[in-house]
């Protein structure tokens, strides 16, 4: 349940990132929300299996 955007940042140090958004559902109320983070592009597969 969790979408990656298509559009990737190339910063001067010659890393890419990626912009993640994951839904998240909180323990306290039962809710959804989304949690949107900019991570390097090699680093996605591993932010998607926590």
């Amino acid at each position: 349940m969790a979408k990656k955007t298509v559009a990737t940042l190339h910063i001067k140090d010659g890393r890419s990132y990626t912009k993640v958004i994951k839904m998240v559902k909180s323990p306290k109320t039962g809710a959804y929300a989304f949690d949107e983070q900019m991570i390097p592009s090699e680093l996605v597969k591993e932010y998607m299996k926590k």
